[in-house]
């Protein structure tokens, strides 16, 4: 038997009806579109969260939930962080937004960044990662004089037209044409390439394929939102002489895993350097703010004083977001015992998880990277987007879903990864690891994932 399993229960018990909750849904598709802000929003009950505090979050009808979606991991020490509200009220306290000049908190966010990011000798700040993607490729474009764009399938950048194809395909439209939104130009996607990632061949067959017009390669160095597909060093390795023998741009989308993985990003942990780093999320613990670094003969073209690259945004650099995000950074600067506590509780689980499936008999792998996890439910090995081809959508919706009724919030999505945050616990995870257990027996009883316990 499963040294992890308990006849604990969860801290409370599934609510009959969810009334408080399906109001607001029902209120919000009236004047919403859909009900939400943000498409993958839109997974059922629970319908709406009320309140946030640490690793746990509150729907409106009173349940109460360990959190790993971790608002798709922008949330990276906590929900609420004493450390991060305090400094934005500080901000609040100065100014609000002039929009002229610069302020003294863009320019110490910027230098932290330039201090901790290896690829970092130049930044700008925007408001989202989706943001920071777009100027990215937009930059590479111009400084190459280049038009095409190497992307992996699985890879998200975010919704510009550049970038918004091929993310979670079915097999039929996997590699090939798969945008993620009517409304873009042909144009604009046909000069998007789709290569595998973990598959150096298959870029280098691109560049053969279109010989002096790639302007760069972008890459969620490990692609989180297929879950967690680690590269090898060879590939990433692989990837920068590529690059730099081909005249593109390599860049790093590091909008997931910079600063959750290591100050420096995963760039700093696999030792390469990438020429432009795009990052966002956990950076601000959850306060709306990115950012775009790299070279700085690349960044000078945004220079409005000589540059080529339009540099715009009456957002950017806003102090909300620069307060949150240096005062997340001289936290985990302070406390680098964050590292080693969020990648211990991350090996935590997915041993755990390990240890159950094989106990039951379920084929599954268990991957991931310092707190981030995922479990396929599919044979091995997991190198790129092609294997993922085998993975039973339905039971992975259905433990994640599983999860979320016992008061574990897991994106109730295939593919989706989980995040353990700064403020998760040892309790907590021995929490999860339990629940998973009663999940994964009564999935395997139900019949809707083969084990042989």
């Amino acid at each position: 038997m499963s040294s992890v399993r308990s006849s604990a229960t969860p801290d409370t018990s599934p609510p009959a009806t969810a009334p408080r909750g399906a109001a607001l849904a029902e209120a919000a598709r009236r004047v919403i579109p859909g009900g939400v802000n943000s498409a993958t929003r839109d997974v059922g009950e629970p319908f709406a969260f009320t309140s946030a505090e640490g690793a746990y979050v509150v729907d409106a009808d009173g349940r109460r939930y360990l959190d790993y979606h971790a608002a798709f991991g922008a949330i990276l020490l906590g929900h609420n962080s004493p450390v991060v509200n305090d400094a934005v009220r500080a901000a609040l306290r100065g100014h609000d937004l002039v929009g002229l000049g610069v302020s003294e908190l863009e320019v110490r966010l910027a230098e932290r960044v330039v201090e901790l990011i290896p690829s970092a000798e130049s930044m700008i700040a925007t408001m989202s990662g989706s943001e920071a993607v777009a100027q990215a490729v937009r930059l590479s474009r111009a400084a190459t004089g280049r038009a095409k764009i190497v992307k992996f399938q699985g890879g998200f950048h975010g919704w510009s037209d550049a970038v918004a194809r091929n993310v979670i395909s079915p097999a039929e439209r996997a590699y090939g044409s798969d945008p993620l939104s009517h409304g873009i130009l042909p144009a604009a996607l046909d000069e998007t390439l789709i290569a595998e990632f973990n598959d150096l061949d298959s870029v280098r067959a691109l560049f053969d394929a279109h010989p002096g017009d790639v302007a760069a390669v972008i890459l969620e160095p490990i692609p989180h939102n297929v879950g967690a597909l680690v590269p090898t060093r060879e590939f990433v390795e692989g990837l920068r002489a590529l690059t730099l023998e081909r005249g593109a741009v390599l860049i790093f989308d590091e909008v997931i895993t910079g600063f959750r993985h290591s100050l420096g990003g995963y760039q700093q942990v696999v030792g390469v350097t990438p020429d432009l780093t795009t990052f966002g999320k956990g950076m601000a613990n959850g306060y709306p703010v990115g950012g775009l670094a790299g070279r700085r003969d690349l960044m000078d073209h945004f220079d409005g004083r000589g540059g080529d690259v339009l540099l715009a945004g009456t957002f950017n650099g806003h102090p909300v977001g620069c307060a949150a995000a240096i005062a997340t950074i001289d936290h985990l600067r302070a406390n680098p015992d964050f590292y080693s506590r969020t990648f211990a509780h991350g090996d935590r689980i997915r041993a755990g998880l390990t240890e159950i499936t094989a106990e039951l008999g379920i084929v599954t792998q268990v991957t991931g990277f310092g707190g981030v996890f995922s479990m396929y439910f599919c044979a091995g090995p997991i190198h790129g987007y092609r294997d993922l081809l085998r993975n039973d959508n339905a039971a992975y919706v259905a433990f994640h879903r599983g999860m979320t009724e016992r008061g574990v919030l897991m994106l109730p999505m295939s593919l989706k990864r989980n995040h353990v945050s700064g403020a998760h616990t040892d309790d907590d995870i021995d929490r999860t690891l339990e629940t998973a257990d009663v999940v994964l027996r009564e999935l395997v009883a139900a019949g809707t994932v083969r084990g042989e316990g």
